[in-house]
Parts: structure tokens; sequence; C-alpha cells
């Protein structure tokens, strides 16, 4: 879908880019040691936990609680011991993690956690040795006790949230039927190729990207695009590898394979949307960098403090490590990852791919959303939109004697007649001595009479004139821009059809949804003034841009920047790139073309404008879920550090190494679930 195009027609490589029920890195989903380490943080975890038992049972206050005699053997070595496999086993990930980010010179979480467990590690020893002072044995292994299980729980949270795009990657069966020959052979799905004919049987998920050759039934594509309801399939229509067939049985020839495939398509553009990064997240970095910053002098004044106050070292110490651990910007590095993983995560189940995680914090600020007309708002092919016929004659009638003479004709407008009347359910007359009339119409006998049906040339040739009671509708069919048509029994002209780019019924919807937000609607179009005007008025949009050549749609997005709003540009086509290119938000509809989609910073799967709006207010609860967990994440820091620090000691109110550990933890949690919640997001 994206990058550098399609690829070539007979590629030597594997069928898909994504190996059926593959559990190695793919693009578009976490890499291979997200789930890893979330395990590796749960051992070390409970391991850390069972160790820290005994190290309780030699603590003063658990000993004064409850009258448990410690192991007789060993006396503080235990504990000392104990507490050092602690420090090695579970801390040991925590150092590491310092040391890589004082080699990138972004000093954060690890880092103070590192000193933390550091300071109080080396106090230890130095009373055991020394022979001063109360050591922190029982602080310094509950430390990293809630130390691991708040890192688990974040990590578990953000691997949850990625890990539902992940799924994508195991929508692909292992095998697929493919037919050679006339006979069905069953065939790894890796082996398959452009051109192969593949059997989709009923219940079965399709192999590969394909069209249908042969066969009726519904698609389940729900998984790919969003749309709840199934997708009636017949011969001709696309369809998209990981989907899930209905009650019939399809015959499919596979048209794409490997990177160009639309299943790799998506998990590559997630993989896009997570490298870039967005200014929320930016903000976010450097906050975390001088909250480290401030917290290192903050627990360095607390020490000096403390002994500039005549406390013990030992008293100095316990706030120093206490302030280190509360000030941990932990909240603050998950406040919007998280946020990002959720959303990320939540528009792809709903068709809305997100190539530029700046374009959709953008998304919230739109003043004015332009849509391309054709292809966008329209269908992009032509279909009957008003029906005039003189007295006496009901409009099923009329349209029933002009299906037949379209019948056997494939001109565009023939097809929107027949359309037209399949959906009203006309079956039309048999027909005889039926005749093309080029650059004029055509003619058949129907029960009897001669009846034709064209255009304007048509009349010419026949030199007849519409009559008094057609050419209201008629003139007011011509100042729109629509095409009309007309049909002659006779000699007499007894009906009239105006013929148009069909509304999507969408449309109406995605209009009227944008307009509540306080965003104003566009219309920009190659067409004709007129036929922009009827499609602007007909949507109930104010602002229309008519006879634009493809070259001047970016002229037209950059005059509405210069008012000074922020642009949205929707298209689906070639000619729409450079105006995505040059939008604050380029959204390419429907899948696009791969120029479209190389332009745009936001793809919607489906053909529905409606998930612009969609698109929006997930903007805008994402940007809310970012900034109440930053102003939790750093607000919380505001008075917690004092208390860390003792300033309320004098009171009797002093915080505990592990306290100050469980309640940066329960910051963190908070901020998760907080983040959580967006998933309630109605889009």
């Amino acid at each position: 879908m994206a990058h550098s195009g399609r690829a070539p027609v007979e590629p030597a490589g594997p069928a898909t880019g994504i190996e059926p029920g593959a559990h190695h890195h793919q693009p578009g989903h976490p890499p291979p040691g997200h789930g890893a380490h979330a395990a590796d943080l749960r051992r070390r975890f409970w391991v850390c936990l069972i160790l820290t038992i005994p190290v309780l049972l030699y603590a003063s206050p658990i000993q004064t609680l409850f009258p448990v005699a410690p192991p007789p053997l060993g006396g503080q070595a235990i504990p000392l011991v104990l507490s050092t496999i602690i420090f090695v086993y579970g801390g040991g990930i925590f150092l590491r993690g310092a040391v890589d980010e004082i080699r990138r010179r972004t000093v954060g979480m690890m880092t103070l956690v590192s000193l933390a467990i550091v300071v109080a590690h080396t106090y230890n020893f130095a009373t055991a040795l020394l022979g001063f002072g109360v050591p922190l044995y029982w602080e310094l292994a509950t430390l990293i006790d809630v130390m691991l299980l708040g890192h688990w729980i974040e990590t578990r949270a953000v691997g949850q949230a990625s890990g539902a795009l992940a799924e994508l990657a195991r929508l692909l069966p292992e095998t697929a039927d493919r037919v050679v020959d006339g006979r069905i052979a069953e065939a790894p799905v890796a082996s398959l190729r452009v051109g192969d004919l593949v059997l989709i049987r009923p219940g079965a998920r399709v192999p590969a990207d394909g069209e249908v050759v042969d066969g009726e039934s519904d698609v389940d594509e729900s998984m790919i695009t969003g749309e709840s309801r199934p997708v009636d399939k017949h011969p001709g229509d696309a369809v998209i590898g990981g989907t899930v067939n209905g009650a019939g049985a399809l015959r499919v020839r596979v048209t794409k394979i490997g990177a160009s495939s639309t299943l790799a398509g998506i998990m590559r553009l997630v993989e896009e949307a997570r490298a870039s990064r967005s200014a929320g997240e930016v903000l976010a970095n450097r906050a975390a960098y001088w909250l480290t910053l401030t917290a290192i002098a903050a627990g360095t004044l607390t020490l000096l403090g403390w002994l500039a106050l005549g406390e013990s070292l030992s008293f100095a110490l316990d706030r120093t490590v206490t302030v280190l651990v509360i000030a941990c910007p932990h909240a603050l590095g998950l406040a919007i990852p998280l946020v990002v993983a959720i959303t990320t995560s939540l528009a792809a189940r709903h068709g809305i791919l997100i190539r530029d995680r700046v374009a959709l914090e953008t998304a919230r600020e739109l003043d004015i959303v332009v849509f391309d007309k054709t292809g966008t708002l329209t269908r992009g092919e032509e279909g009957l939109v008003g029906i005039a016929t003189v007295d006496g004659l009901s409009e099923d009638a009329a349209l029933a004697l002009a299906a037949a003479v379209e019948g056997d004709s494939e001109h565009p407008i023939a097809r929107a007649i027949r359309q037209a009347a399949g959906a009203r359910g006309i079956h039309p007359p048999a027909t005889s001595a039926f005749e093309a009339l080029p650059g004029r119409g055509a003619r058949a006998r129907v029960d009897g009479a001669i009846v034709q049906v064209g255009g304007s040339r048509l009349l010419e040739a026949l030199a007849l004139t519409p009559p008094a009671d057609l050419r209201g509708a008629i003139d007011r069919w011509a100042s729109e821009g629509k095409s009309v048509v007309y049909l002659v029994r006779d000699g007499w002209i007894e009906a009239a059809f105006a013929v148009a780019d069909v509304i999507r019924e969408e449309s109406y919807a995605a209009v009227a949804a944008l307009k509540a937000m306080d965003i104003r609607v566009a219309l920009l179009t190659g067409d004709s003034a007129a036929v922009a005007r009827w499609a602007a008025d007909e949507l109930g949009i104010a602002t229309y841009f008519a006879d634009v050549l493809p070259g001047q749609k970016a002229e037209r997005i950059r005059d509405l920047e210069a008012r000074g709003l922020t642009v949205a540009m929707v298209g689906d086509g070639i000619n729409d790139a450079p105006a995505l290119v040059a939008a604050d938000v380029g959204i390419a509809i429907g899948a696009g073309t791969d120029v479209a989609i190389e332009s745009a910073g936001i793809i919607l799967v489906r053909d529905d404008p409606r998930d612009v709006a969609g698109l929006v207010r997930l903007s805008r609860a994402s940007y809310r879920k970012m900034i109440q967990n930053l102003v939790w994440a750093t607000g919380y820091n505001v008075v917690a550090m004092p208390l860390a620090a003792g300033v309320l000691a004098g009171l009797g109110i002093i915080l505990a190494p592990a306290v100050g550990a469980l309640l940066m933890s329960a910051s963190t949690v908070i901020v998760a679930l907080n983040a959580q919640l967006l998933r309630r997001t109605n889009l």
C-alpha cells in the first residue's frame, strides 16, 4: 500500500510479506522481545518476592508487629546475602537500563531507580562492614519488588495495546486450495503467486488479495476495514487476504502478494506510525528528562539537608532513596506511548491507518475539511438521480421501457438506468430489433412500439422538442450540470431522466457530523460550477471550488492555509496527491491509489467519508488522554517529592522507600487505566 508502490507482477519471493500464524517480528507489530520482556519481568518479580519473605522476617518493624522469630542461623548475614541477590537479579534490569540511558545522554526513569537502589545497597554493605547505622535490607528488597511489579504492569499494558495489531499477522491461513487444470490441490499460502486461481470455501479465510472470477458470497471484512456488515462479492469484485468468506464458494485470481498486499501494507503503515514522533511525545520526553535532573538535585539536597540538621546518615539516606524512587518518571514515560499504542490499535480496528502521528494530533485542531468530489463524496460512477414523465405515464413504467431498450448496451448511462430499474425491482419487458444509434443512443421494439433512448442529439435527429410538462425538470437538471436522457415512444417524448455522479449515502452523515463538531466543509472538483453547486447544495456544503485543474488543487489548499485555517484534504486519486501533501492533514480515502497513500498522513481503508469525523473524534479523545496523563504524572510529583524529602517529618509523617515505590507504581497504574478508557471512544 505505502512505501515504494506495487511489487512486480511476478515476484520471486513468497506470496505474502507476513508468514501465516507467525510469531516473529513483522512490520507493524511489536518486536520479538516485547512479550519476552514482560515474561522476564514477571519471573524476576516472583523470584524476588519469594526471596523478600525471609528478609522481612529479620526486619525490626515486622518483628514489632508480628512476634515471629527469625531463623537462628546466619544472623544478619542472611538478609544481606538475600538483599544482594535481589539487588543483582531484580535490580540488574534497571542498572542495565541506566547504562543505556547514560550512553544515549537521555537520563530518565532507569537512572533514578538505579541511583536509589545503588545508594541503598551501598549503605547496607557499609553498615555490615563498618557496624554503624540501621541497614535498609527490607526497604531495598521491597523497593525492587514494587519497581519490578510496576514495570511489569507497564510492559504488559503497552504490549496488550500493540498486540491487538499483531493479531493481523495471524489472519492469513496456513494453506490455500489452489486450482490447477481444474483440479484442487492444497498448497502453502507462502507458495502462491500472482495469477494463481484459488478456491475459497464457505467459512474459510481468503489467503491473498485477489479478484473474484466465479461465484457469489458475502465476505466479513471487519478485521481489515472495520466494516461491521458482510460485503457482497460477485465476479469482478476484489477480496482482501485475511478476510472471512461467508456461505458461498468463490474462485479468486490472486492479484497481490508480498509487500504489495493489503495486510502487509497495513502492518507497514502502523510501523511507520510508531516510528513517527508527535509533539506530545517530544514534550513528555523533555518533561521526563528535566524531572530526572530535578529529582537528582532534590535527592542530593535532601541528603545534605538532613545531615546538616543533625539527623543520622541512615535517616538521611532513607529520605534520599525515597525522593529518588517517588520521582521516577515511570508514569510520565508511559503517559504518551500507551495512549499512542491504544490509539493506533483502535484506529486500525476501525479502518483508519495512521502513517504520521503528527497528522493524527493535528486533526483535533481542524478548521475546515476539503473533500475531493469524484470518488470521495460521490461514487465516481453515473447513476439515475431524477425522472420526469408526461401525464398518464408512471416513473416505473417509463424506467421499465428505458431499461428494456438499454438492456444490451454497455454505455455508463445505460448501466445507470438498468441499475436503477433493478433497485426498484422492475423487470423490463422483452425487446426485439435492438439497434445501437452511434452518438445518439439506442432503439428497440417493445410491445409493438418503437422505443428510443438517447440525449439531445437523438432529439435533433428526430426533430423533436420536449413537451411543456417536462421542460421545468429538464431546465433545472441542465442548470445543475446533470446529463439528460430522453425516452421516445413512437415519435413522442414521454419521459426524461437525469443522470449524474451519484452522491454516497454516507456523505450526508459525514458532512453533518463535521458541522456538528464546528468544522467547516468544502468541496473541490474539476467539474463545472453547475455540477459543483448541485453537489454542494445537495450535501449542505457552503464552500466549493469548481473547474479546478489537478495542478491547482494544492493552490486552493494553500490559499485556505494562508487565511490561518488548519486544513484537511480528503481524496482518492493520483491528481489529489499534491493537495494531500499541501494540507495540514492529508487523508487518502478508500485505500486510494499508491501515490495518494504515499502523500497522505492518514489512510481510510473504507470508501466511507464518515470515517473522517471518526478520525477527528479519535484525535480529540487521544489528545485529552495525553494531557490528562501528563498533568497527573507531573502534578503528582509536586506533592509527592516534598513528602518523600520529609517536609512533614515533624508531624510524624514519613514515607518509607517501599511506600514511595508503591505510590510511584500506583501513579503508573492510574495513567495506564486512564489510557485504557480510550477504548470507549465511539468512532
